[in-house]
């Protein structure tokens, strides 16, 4: 459950338990046998419920038999775990967000600091997600994350680099470069940041078709990154940046150490460095102290900058984060809701407008899947999963899943491309 860190950790231990004997699956709609694991989410409220909900669903298979042991692990586990053990007993052990290998021990196995092999990737073949980064030093004052991750770890170089080379030989052409924040990549190490080297070794890997970048911070970004991406073809045009928000009060007291003007200024220079990418942002509604004005301030600033892919979430207090010691929750939720309806609403619009301007161009198009009567694909400026998609009529072609071809863009709707492909 969660995001796609958790799914690299499940992937990991899938792989774990298929090399001590076991046979895995992913995300059983109706879950049996004789162990399930549930990696669990903590960072909103929301995420919290749904992981509960799935662990109170599951203990109650294990009451009526349907499976026989059941253990939980992840962020909600790590930063509850004393509550969980005494609310649901029905689980045989929880484990936290690092320490989850310890279950093939516990299970009687030894245990795999690392897999020979690659991890057991339950995407497509044809991609993956690769996380170069635990933890993170930032200290957002609304963010539970540094309580349950710890502070910011990057990982080797080689480790990453061998990781990746060993997925190709594999099939797997498409990366998603993931951290809780990739830009502050060696800061650990030696004090300065390396995602720009690191970023070059990996498009120098031969058979990496596209890398994408996932979770920079604004403040102190390393503009040498952008030199990687605009001078490297199979790193896409894109950067998901996380900006929060723009009004000065609402920054400072989210404790975001960047300004206003700092912020247009970025998307600014992201713009004329790397002409033609795409940013994806997040924003939030209705923090503590958020007034009607800011509110405005931010709708303005979203027509402006006209991200190509945006979300967006109402602020959720969560237990032990500074915002929840320092500010009262002030922002009805009614409110809060009607002002995420509006900012998504004018995304969409803009979002629409963007994508028309695509028809009539020609995309690579890698194909992911085929549903119904169309091939679904992506073009180097989308995510999987969140982001817009390329549908192309199958009308008797035969297209091959993790492929990639020339498209050209003959219609659109507010978020996805429709095309055929140049033959």
């Amino acid at each position: 459950m969660g995001c796609s860190k958790n799914l690299v950790d499940s992937e990991t231990l899938m792989s774990m338990f298929e090399r001590n004997g076991y046979h895995c699956t992913h995300d059983s709609e109706n879950p049996q046998g004789d162990i399930v694991v549930i990696n669990t989410c903590g960072f909103i409220e929301d995420a919290k419920q749904e992981s509960i909900n799935a662990i109170l669903e599951l203990a109650q298979a294990k009451d009526e038999g349907r499976i026989k042991q059941l253990y939980v692990m992840g962020c909600l586990s790590q930063r509850y775990q004393e509550e969980l053990k005494a609310e649901i007993p029905q689980v045989d052990k929880f484990y936290g967000k690092f320490n989850y290998k310890q279950l093939l021990t516990d299970l009687g196995h030894p245990q795999l600091e690392s897999c020979t092999g690659p991890r057991h990737l339950t995407t497509p073949h044809h991609y993956a997600y690769i996380k170069i980064s635990e933890g993170c030093d930032r200290h957002c004052a609304y963010c539970a994350i540094p309580i349950m991750t710890g502070r910011h770890i990057s990982r080797p170089q080689r480790e990453i680099l061998d990781e990746m080379r060993e997925l190709v030989a594999h099939g797997t052409t498409e990366f998603q470069v993931i951290a809780q924040e990739l830009t502050y990549y060696g800061v650990d190490v030696d004090g300065h940041q390396h995602i720009a080297d690191l970023v070059s070794a990996m498009a120098n890997i031969p058979g990496v078709r596209w890398i994408r970048l996932h979770y920079a911070y604004p403040s102190h970004f390393p503009w040498d990154l952008l030199h990687v991406i605009r001078n490297n073809s199979n790193v896409c045009n894109y950067l998901d940046i996380a900006l929060q928000h723009v009004s000065d009060n609402v920054l400072k007291r989210m404790q975001r150490h960047f300004t206003k003007a700092e912020t247009y200024e970025l998307v600014r220079r992201l713009r004329r460095e790397v002409p033609g990418i795409h940013l994806r942002t997040t924003l939030m509604v209705g923090f503590p102290g958020e007034t009607d004005e800011d509110f405005e301030e931010l709708k303005e600033f979203v027509r402006w900058a006209r991200f190509e892919r945006m979300g967006g979430f109402v602020y959720s207090e969560e237990d032990g984060t500074p915002s929840a010691t320092l500010y009262a929750d002030d922002v009805p939720a009614a409110v809060k809701r009607r002002r995420l309806s509006e900012l998504m609403a004018l995304q969409q619009q803009i979002s629409g407008e963007v994508q028309t301007a695509k028809v009539g161009q020609t995309l690579c198009v890698v194909i992911d899947r085929v549903e119904g009567d169309y091939y679904v694909g992506r073009s180097e400026y989308s995510s999987p999963e969140v982001d817009p998609e390329v549908l192309i009529e199958r009308n008797g072609k035969e297209l091959q899943v993790g492929c990639f071809y020339d498209v050209t863009i003959t219609a659109s709707d507010d978020f996805d491309l429709y095309g055929m492909v140049v033959i």
